[in-house]
């Protein structure tokens, strides 16, 4: 039987306090000895006083963005399992004993919820946003999540206490997808309605520049955590119109003409092989020093 008072329910919130009692409420029901930690971000309005009266332990992050609540909670709270939900009381908390039993079952470190919701339960620039950003980590990183920016999930303790956080904001779910990739934890998917959020409830998501943010984040995770690829690409690229403008603009001209006339093309050739190759000589060490931080990284998880 599942001691749920080893269990903690991670809520980062702002402004949420049309939701947040119905959320704190929902998981109280579900998992009655577990422990609910509601993480204010800022909030102005009456978040933090409803949360309590529902019931919640209250804390604060002070520093704006997802990600910094979420390092935040990673850091301060101890369970052997977390949950992580949103406070806009989208997510259906009646799966919660579901969701802890596949963990458990399976040998997961992290369980994501893919969202199946209505046509209209989440703006259509966030369902396209969504899709392409998942589609992209899935190109770069391999398989991955099929609802990669889901806000509802559980980890086992040696995933959170392992996690190198670094993203600031809405980026936070896909460096969790992508650490879990890149470094092999074993992760799952389990599909689970999604609705819209109650009247009065507003979204604190930009579609455009929380995506530009988000897409942002995997091209930093792609030279950190794949540098020989990523700075191959980069030096090819370079390579490529260095002999392109090396051949139309000095090689061509020396073959009808007899004589270079155009010098500043020749060193911009020049210029940009030697930039090609000092690049991908700095992915070779890059990538030396990205094996050394996964076997730290295997060492310190195979501990917890």
């Amino acid at each position: 039987m599942i001691d749920y008072k080893n269990v903690a329910v991670l809520i980062p919130c702002r402004d949420e306090a049309e939701t947040i009692s119905q959320v704190v409420g929902g998981f109280k029901a579900v998992l009655p000895n577990a422990f609910i930690y509601v993480y204010d971000n800022c909030s102005t309005d009456d978040t933090q006083k409803i949360a309590k009266k529902a019931g919640a332990i209250v804390r604060n992050e002070d520093r704006k963005g997802k990600g910094n609540v979420v390092r935040r909670m990673f850091a301060d709270v101890e369970a052997d399992f977390y949950f992580l939900v949103d406070g806009d009381s989208t997510y259906d908390s009646t799966i919660a004993p579901q969701m802890l039993k596949c963990l458990i079952d399976e040998n997961l470190d992290m369980l994501n919820i893919a969202r199946l919701g209505e046509k209209d339960s989440y703006r259509s620039g966030h369902r396209l946003g969504n899709f392409l950003l998942t589609k992209t980590v899935k190109v770069i990183f391999g398989n991955g999540l099929n609802d990669m920016l889901s806000g509802y999930r559980i980890f086992t303790r040696r995933f959170v206490k392992t996690f190198p956080a670094k993203s600031n904001g809405f980026e936070i779910e896909t460096e969790l997808t992508v650490h879990s990739l890149e470094m092999k934890i074993p992760i799952g998917e389990y599909s689970a309605k999604y609705v819209d959020r109650p009247h009065g409830s507003v979204s604190k998501l930009s579609t455009y520049l929380d995506g530009l943010k988000i897409l942002l984040m995997i091209l930093r995770l792609f030279f950190l955590v794949k540098p020989i690829v990523s700075f191959s690409i980069v030096s090819a690229v370079l390579a490529v119109i260095s002999i392109v403008i090396g051949w139309f603009q000095v090689i061509l001209p020396l073959l009808v003409n007899g004589v270079i006339d155009k010098y500043p093309s020749v060193i911009l050739s020049s210029s940009l092989m030697i930039l090609s190759i000092l690049i991908f000589v700095i992915g070779i060490v890059i990538n030396s020093i990205s094996n050394v931080r996964k076997e730290q990284f295997r060492f310190f998880y195979l501990r917890w």
